[in-house]
């Protein structure tokens, strides 16, 4: 069995348990000084601090005197597209708001007819290379979702885009089906239809094939009601697919009181959450799922997160990567951002880029901790301490990534 054992950690910092942790705990972290970490068969099979243990047979990786912390998990990602929207900054820049841009062919269609036209190994030779970056910067959990087939043909390709890519790349990969993300340009005058066509012949597919863990929809003006979104959640809890949402990113119309509703893992955006879905959230159990890089590069408002923790209720950042709204795949910016922007305490963020961001894809039993039993998934810094990792802006702090005990990088 392969063993490595990971020695002269300056510091190690990690949450610990198998669930989301709210409110104060959220920014309730463990660190050990002088620490080392054991991975044996990819797993973690002891940590300690001073003199290691179990070094016999084992690969040692000397830290330097770094900080260490769990692997990031990047809990929402728009992963498998074609072509990009570059084309689009232009109007961002004079104000163009996205609901018109997407009335015009713009947005998401736009993305919807360039995946039509790709083949799956263009698809997946793209979205290979993205995962290839995000792994430089620590990433190594991520969710990806479908949503720019908005037909069966297509969603199933990018599905099994995802499928392909979980088992041949170090990053593991949750998927997410997101057909609900616009109406396709067939169904622009037959919402009903549209929706028929998902409840009744798409979400089936995709169940038959074991091809999702999720299903997610765009509650906003001019996309799915929270009533529409309603029937689509629940048709894909029926097929066993467990429901997340897009909500307030833009106008309030109840998305986030609805995942508390229906009991959602998360729900994401939650820009405008107002009061009332902040509280459903928390008694749904309901992760907030938030996107700091996003409001970022729209000049948006930035979602109510010190509301939210002291409310209770998990919160989770993480990239949103996709060709329009935030073509970034960065997590160490997203935790600046949840620093600068969110007034989220360094804990509190590693805490929402790690355990929180793994409950909110349902993988805190495995990834998310530096804890003996899960994953041997690790990032060493180029940094003393956690505070200086969110300190700095811009530049690739991640020296070593480590995935199921395999080191990738500076090492």
């Amino acid at each position: 069995m392969d063993r490595l054992l990971v020695k002269n950690i300056g510091v190690l910092a990690t949450p610990e348990g198998r669930s989301a942790k709210g409110g104060k705990a959220q920014g309730e972290i463990r660190t050990l000084r002088n620490a080392w970490v054991r991975i044996e068969g990819g797993l973690i099979t002891g940590l300690g601090s001073g003199e290691p243990e179990g070094t016999e047979n084992a690969r040692i990786l000397d830290a330097g005197g770094r900080l260490a912390t769990p692997g990031l998990v990047d809990a929402h990602t728009h992963l498998v597209f074609g072509g990009w929207r570059q084309n689009e900054l232009a109007l961002k820049l004079r104000g163009t708001p996205y609901l018109d841009i997407l009335a015009q062919g713009g947005g998401i269609l736009s993305t919807v007819r360039a995946t039509r036209a790709a083949s799956e190994k263009e698809l997946e030779d793209k979205a290979r290379l993205a995962l290839d970056e995000m792994l430089a910067f620590g990433t190594t959990t991520c969710e990806a979702k479908s949503g720019y087939g908005l037909d069966k043909e297509t969603e199933l390709h990018q599905l099994r885009v995802i499928r392909a890519l979980d088992g041949s790349h170090p990053i593991d990969l949750v998927p997410t089906f997101l057909g609900a993300h616009a109406l396709s340009e067939e169904y622009k005058n037959d919402r009903q239809g549209y929706i028929r066509l998902l409840c009744g012949d798409i979400i089936p597919a995709i169940a038959a094939e074991g091809l999702a863990s999720f299903c997610d929809v765009f509650c906003e003006t001019g996309v799915f009601t929270a009533e529409e979104s309603r029937t689509i959640l629940e048709a894909g809890k029926a097929h066993g697919l467990l429901p997340k949402i897009h909500a307030d990113e833009i106008d309030p119309i109840g998305g986030s009181r609805l995942a508390g509703e229906i009991g959602a893992v998360s729900a994401e955006h939650l820009i405008v959450c107002p009061p009332e879905g902040i509280a459903a959230m928390a008694a749904g159990g309901t992760a907030a799922c938030l996107l700091p890089a996003t409001s970022f590069y729209l000049g948006a408002a930035y979602a109510p997160a010190r509301e939210m923790v002291s409310a209770g209720v998990p919160v989770a950042l993480a990239t949103d990567f996709n060709p329009g709204s935030c073509p970034c795949l960065n997590m160490q910016l997203v935790m600046s951002l949840g620093c600068l922007k969110y007034r989220l305490t360094p804990e509190e963020v590693l805490s929402a880029v790690t355990l929180n961001a793994a409950a909110a894809i349902k993988r805190a039993e495995s990834v998310g901790s530096l804890e003996p039993g899960k994953l041997g998934d690790l990032v060493i810094w180029d940094g003393p301490d956690l505070n200086y990792i969110c300190y700095r802006l811009g530049s690739n702090l991640a020296h070593t990534v480590i995935k199921k005990g395999v080191p990738y990088g500076k090492e």
